[in-house]
């Protein structure tokens, strides 16, 4: 049962980055490695379901074909994982902090939320209350500050009041300049 549930957790999530309407499955689609990653987590979701499906069904009514196919799904899953685990190590550098930092500066236009990779950046640094992948500092030199040279963040960057209807900020002017105390400054632990 556990492993159905496991199972049906992954096959949700798979479902939901392929068709997100926010924007996630165009900046999946941009990267083959997220692409292919995002089809996997599907695949194996709909492979663990099953497998716990079998599984229960084969110890039950002590079935010798259904515990052979578990068995054969569960070396599946194993040589998969193992693959994963490959491709990971060979495309480790486009999974990186730098990697990630370097897409923000070249394709991050701050206030065009028809572009889906930036539109998707304003929806994450808003809901996470976060700015950049490390912290401002990435928007240094970066396409956002050549389209914008007067704002040293873009307003996905500014503290919003939680407590009013929609979220407005707190100032938006400040934060703009540059000012600490009304942008979001949440930076995430370093990679270990």
């Amino acid at each position: 049962f556990v492993l159905q549930l496991g199972g049906a957790c992954l096959l949700g999530v798979g479902i939901w980055v392929l068709v997100d309407p926010a924007g996630f499955q165009e900046i999946v689609a941009a990267n083959p490695l997220l692409f292919t990653g995002a089809y996997i987590i599907l695949a194996m979701g709909a492979m663990l379901f099953l497998l716990g499906f079998l599984g229960c069904c084969g110890a039950i009514r002590e079935n010798k074909c259904l515990l052979l196919f578990f068995f054969m799904l569960i070396l599946i899953i194993f040589l998969a994982e193992l693959a994963a685990a490959i491709l990971a190590f060979i495309f480790r550098e486009h999974l990186t902090r730098e990697y990630f930092t370097k897409e923000l500066k070249e394709h991050y236009q701050g206030y065009n939320n028809t572009d889906v990779f930036t539109a998707t950046w304003n929806a994450f640094m808003n809901t996470f209350g976060c700015c950049g992948v490390n912290d401002p500092d990435d928007f240094e030199g970066s396409w956002f500050r050549l389209l914008y040279p007067d704002d040293l963040v873009p307003e996905a960057c500014c503290k919003r009041d939680t407590h009013t209807r929609g979220g407005a900020f707190i100032s938006k002017e400040e934060c703009l300049m540059g000012n600490m105390l009304f942008r979001n400054n949440k930076v995430k632990n370093s990679p270990s």
